[in-house]
């Protein structure tokens, strides 16, 4: 049993710090959300070890991407807007890739479905001035 928590631990470490590189680099490119990556990351790294996961709920990139999101605090317009963009621009390339109208309809669903949740479910959250500083330095 105890080699099998150590596997265990190991891939849950290296799912975590692959989904940390992943996550931030979706901050970096804008192709890419990092948000997700960065829940994952966290949620790999509880499973870890404690150690681990109290490291990553100490890095600017935790108190920054996900704790808002554990939190249930919400969502600035501007990140709200860019994940948007991005997913409706992912979409629209696949609703004119894909040949099959069934798919078509159901992208289309679903991309009007993604804007009612982000407008409806997701609190638009306002920056205090001092994180309004700290995102444009």
């Amino acid at each position: 049993m105890i080699i099998i928590k150590n596997i265990k631990s190991i891939l849950f470490f290296l799912l975590g710090f692959i989904a940390l590189g992943i996550g931030i680099a979706g901050i970096i490119l804008p192709v890419l959300p990092g948000g997700p990556f960065l829940l994952f990351a966290s949620f790999c790294f509880a499973k870890s070890s404690k150690r681990i996961e109290n490291w990553f709920q100490g890095t600017s990139f935790y108190k920054k991407y996900v704790e808002r999101f554990y939190k249930k605090t919400g969502m600035t317009r501007k990140e709200k807007i860019r994940i948007n963009l991005i997913a409706d621009a992912f979409i629209i390339f696949s609703v004119f890739y894909v040949d099959i109208l069934p798919i078509q309809i159901l992208l289309v669903v679903l991309a009007l479905y993604k804007h009612y949740y982000f407008i409806k479910k997701i609190k638009t959250i306002k920056l205090k001035h001092d994180e309004i500083v700290k995102e444009f330095v």
